[in-house]
């Protein structure tokens, strides 16, 4: 099925298009969608239990900075591991401006 103009899809080919077979069937929440596609940008599937508790713990801005900062980086031997590197720096950032402010 072609797209429309504009870019737009039509809803039934969103999802004709979401593919349900590869997420596994215990998906119900958002916060668990997050946490998987993370899982799977990243490339460590192995840890998506982990993506998907930060996902529903944590700050949502501070995993998208983090997430931003992976994918501009240039050839990470290690995304997860840079992810996880800029996630601590932004809880530490974010913690040291909160207790100036006190």
């Amino acid at each position: 099925m072609k797209k429309k103009r504009g870019g737009l899809q039509s809803m039934q080919q969103i999802l004709l298009d979401y593919n349900l077979d590869d997420k596994g069937k215990y998906i119900s929440r958002e916060f668990q969608d997050y946490g998987y596609r993370l899982a799977l940008e990243l490339d460590d599937e192995k840890h998506k239990s982990l993506y998907i508790k930060l996902a529903k713990e944590e700050d949502r801005s501070l995993l998208e900075q983090a997430r931003l900062f992976v994918k501009d980086a240039y050839k990470p031997k290690s995304k997860a591991r840079l992810f996880m590197w800029k996630l601590k720096q932004l809880r530490e950032e974010r913690k040291g401006v909160s207790e100036t402010k006190a």
